[in-house]
């Protein structure tokens, strides 16, 4: 287990910075979400993991799930950026009916795919069936499952539900306010209900990945398969828990930000069920196997991860380098957060490249060495440490291109998909 996991605070752009080894707000992805009525998708100019792993002799690369990272256009479909195989959907879809805006969205490559049942045991008999038709072939194969669940909407199976009908609802944790824009909480009724029906997705969603495990297993490629799991951001406020850390999905506090995850390769020393406690981040991923494959240059633009094998497997303890987190939820208020070492700024306020924002800005020091729950603000003790994260922060912030994805909350209007989510849009 990696007890210091760190995906962004949201889910377009951890899978943008996943998949491209850099950090999503180059490409104006980090800001905010990508709503599903936006003519928006991540830079054709950057090089994707499937795309890196090809050069290696993967010849099968899969994506199963939820790709989110542009669908009005082909030329931002997955099967155009290095995959070979696509089932799934551009972003959430109703678990059962497979639809949003009142459109089925669940395609097998470019074309629209009939087929019923619920979405998580879909993807996982996808993975399965994958894993059985290339676990003997010559070539190794890349699949990369990003499920779902538990993303709103908020769905489960029937016959799930009883197993967590005793749940009491989730107190919100410290700041949920950020993540809201301070908006009001959910009544204590409707947090209940959606605690009960989170945990039941979550169960299922536990089967489908032992499945998949259980795959590797039938197939005798375990041991040399190397298997990675983490969450793309905290859980949402009220829904799911994010105890007992600070925060939770849309914020910048450890909450937000600091996911459970699991790495397994046996035949490399990745295995034995040590904690590591190194902070590790999406964007070490595709530094990581570029490693593991032999891929020295991916042929792309600077690379911000790292790799972390040697973290992986224990005969490396430490990592010199910063690690960033942004997310803006409103037109006036931005999140930015930097970690150098066991210091962590947090600076909420304004954009920060603007003029005296830093100073109009709310900033919280503090050590997460003795306080990873962020509860005893350093900055007034420690001055000059908040001025150079503060400067940091600046220089990152100001790293935004100057037509970054607008704020999920922008730009509905009246728009109506077209049958299926089918653009057809080169």
């Amino acid at each position: 287990m990696r007890s210091r996991c760190y995906p962004a605070p949201g889910c377009p752009p951890t899978r943008a910075g996943l998949i491209t080894g850099r950090y999503p707000t180059h490409a104006g992805r980090m800001r905010s979400g990508g709503a599903r009525w936006r003519d928006y998708g991540l830079d054709t100019s950057e090089v994707l993991m499937p795309a890196v792993l090809e050069r290696a002799g993967y010849e099968h690369r899969a994506i199963f799930g939820k790709w989110h990272l542009g669908h009005f256009k082909r030329r931002w479909h997955p099967l155009r950026r290095g995959f070979t195989e696509f089932v799934g959907f551009g972003f959430a879809v109703d678990y059962f009916t497979h639809e949003r805006l009142g459109e089925r969205d669940w395609s097998l490559g470019y074309e629209p795919l009939f087929e019923e049942g619920y979405v998580t045991d879909l993807l996982a008999d996808r993975a399965v069936d994958f894993i059985a038709a290339h676990a003997d072939d010559a070539a190794p194969f890349f699949l990369y499952v990003p499920m779902p669940a538990p993303h709103t909407p908020t769905q489960a199976k029937e016959e799930d539900l009883p197993l967590y009908d005793r749940l009491s609802a989730i107190e919100p944790p410290r700041s949920w306010k950020e993540a809201t824009g301070h908006n009001p909480l959910m009544s204590l009724e409707e947090r209940t209900t959606l605690r009960r029906v989170h945990a039941a997705m979550v169960h299922a969603l536990d089967v489908g990945i032992g499945r998949i495990l259980e795959a590797l297993d039938t197939h005798g490629i375990a041991d040399n398969t190397l298997l990675l799991f983490f969450s793309d951001n905290g859980g949402s406020v009220g829904i799911g828990d994010n105890g007992p850390f600070r925060g939770c999905k849309a914020t910048v506090y450890e909450g937000g930000i600091r996911v459970a995850a699991a790495a397994r390769w046996p035949a490399a020393n990745v295995s034995g069920g040590r904690d590591v406690s190194v902070p590790v981040a999406y964007i070490d991923v595709l530094p990581t196997l570029m490693r593991v494959t032999g891929i020295e240059d991916h042929r792309g633009k600077p690379l911000d991860g790292v790799d972390v094998l040697d973290v992986l497997t224990g005969e490396r303890g430490t990592l010199e380098r910063d690690l960033y987190s942004f997310v803006g939820r409103t037109t006036v208020r931005d999140q930015v957060a930097v970690l150098e070492g066991d210091w962590k700024l947090v600076i909420i306020g304004p954009y920060l490249t603007e003029e005296g924002a830093a100073e109009a800005s709310v900033r919280q020091l503090f050590r997460l060495d003795e306080d990873p729950l962020e509860r005893h603000d350093l900055a007034a003790d420690h001055p000059e440490v908040v001025a150079r994260l503060t400067e940091k922060a600046i220089a990152f912030r100001a790293l935004q291109p100057p037509n970054p994805v607008a704020l999920y909350s922008e730009g509905e209007g009246t728009f109506v998909p077209p049958p299926n989510w089918q653009f057809g849009v080169e």
